[in-house]
């Protein structure tokens, strides 16, 4: 039978990907949003895309769905990025097609929701509420106790986060969470209890309702922005805590209903065991299906692309997690934060870097004319290095010391060009 897949919203790659491993038995129709339409790679590639505006309701991309399905019925939905997965499960369920169910979604994209539900069914009992201004987040904290994090309810690459600990910080930290971001929507303020110890990401793959853990990745954050500057794969933990990890994720994905596909779930390893950051139906970002690739061999991409469409995946994901003919050397990554601000005119000794010895890879993330900033998001980083070592610390260190070899030239506001080395982090 011909597969007709329905992608909602991007992708990057993924979707000409489906295409083309599917061949001539697969069709293929875009639906997203009309600012997407530049990161569409290849459009004529597909049989049709189709674009509505941002504020258009979910009635009318069920409708043009319907309108498709008709003429051309679709075999499977797939969503491959956070935004509008929420549209993509609701399409789904109108036509009775195999997706993630819009309470799924729910639970994946508002934090509260996901709290409220880990609380219900005994997983993780964090205390957590929606706060309209300041004065409701100073109750919280004098019923709680500090420390806390305040962030917008839904959101990604750690825009508005930071941790309060005094009732005087929280007039800045609901302004901070609060202001306007263009990448995610305005669902409103979180606050919720801060877990002390190390930071980790889960990466998992499920498939009717079983969940294959591939690695746990220890993930290095800045500790005022908390936006990522490096991680590693895999964490070095011991059995017990590998153990408590990979059960505490599985109970969190069977709970808020997630029984296929790829996710990435941060988690803190506390004293009383992990607690969720947040969790993702999506690939996890910062470089780190890359960094499972080469260790453990196991193509995430690959595996999103043939579950897409209708393939089995989980028996290979297992025989090649055990693959002896597999390097399974650490492997990390670092992030260049420049010093200077300014605008940035240039990167110099990416080759040198990418030639020191386990480097993987050295690369840009900002352009010449890009503006350096403050570190308050993701994008706020220049550079990356990614570089393999006999153990976890070895690796870092040399994606670390790579990264210190980069020199940015930064044009100061009413100033000369100045060369910049990136901040170092512990």
């Amino acid at each position: 039978m011909t597969e007709h897949v329905l992608i909602v919203g991007g992708g990057r790659e993924i979707p000409g990907l489906i295409r083309e491993a599917g061949g001539p038995d697969v069709a293929t129709t875009i639906l997203c949003r009309m600012d997407f339409l530049p990161k569409i790679r290849k459009p004529g590639q597909h049989d049709r895309v189709l674009a509505l505006r941002r504020e258009a309701p979910e009635e009318e991309w069920i409708a043009l769905a319907a309108a498709v399905h008709a003429h051309h019925p679709f075999t499977r939905v797939g969503s491959f990025g956070e935004r509008d997965q929420d549209r993509a499960a609701a399409v789904a369920e109108a036509l009775g097609l195999p997706c993630h169910t819009p309470q799924t979604i729910t639970y994946v994209h508002d934090k509260h929701a996901m709290r409220r539900r880990l609380a219900e069914i005994g997983v993780d009992e964090t205390p957590v509420a929606r706060v309209a201004d300041a004065a409701e987040l100073r109750s919280f904290l004098a019923e709680h106790g500090t420390p806390c994090v305040v962030k917008p309810t839904q959101g990604a690459a750690s825009f508005g986060v930071s941790v309060v600990r005094s009732a005087e910080e929280a007039d800045s930290a609901f302004a901070r969470a609060s202001r306007d971001f263009e990448v995610i929507p305005d669902a409103g303020v979180l606050v919720e209890r801060f877990h002390e110890g190390p930071q980790f990401s889960v990466e998992a793959f499920s498939e009717d309702g079983e969940h294959e853990i591939l690695a746990v990745t220890r993930k290095f954050s800045d500790p005022v922005s908390f936006v990522e500057l490096g991680h590693v794969v895999p964490a070095e933990l011991s059995p017990d805590q590998t153990e408590s990890v990979h059960d505490y994720v599985r109970r969190l994905l069977d709970g808020l209903g997630i029984g296929y596909g790829v996710t990435h779930t941060e988690v803190v390893l506390t004293a009383a065991g992990p607690r969720v950051i947040e969790t993702h139906v999506r690939l996890a970002g910062d470089e780190i299906p890359y960094l499972v690739e080469d260790v453990t061999g196991v193509d995430l991409v690959d595996c999103v692309v043939r579950q897409t469409l209708g393939q089995s995946v989980l028996a290979d994901i297992r025989k090649t997690l055990t693959d002896p003919a597999v390097d399974r050397r650490p492997e990390a990554i670092w992030f260049a934060v420049p010093q200077a601000r300014g605008t940035l005119m240039a990167i110099n000794g990416l080759a040198d870097s990418a030639g020191l010895p386990g480097v993987v890879t050295a690369e840009a993330l900002l352009d010449a004319g890009d503006v350096l900033g403050d570190l308050d998001s993701s994008e706020s980083r220049a550079a990356f290095v990614r570089a393999r070592g006999p153990n976890a610390a070895g690796a870092v260190a040399r994606a670390q010391e790579a990264v210190a070899g980069l020199d940015f030239v930064v044009r100061v506001s009413g100033g000369a060009d100045t060369g910049s080395g990136a901040e170092a982090w512990a």
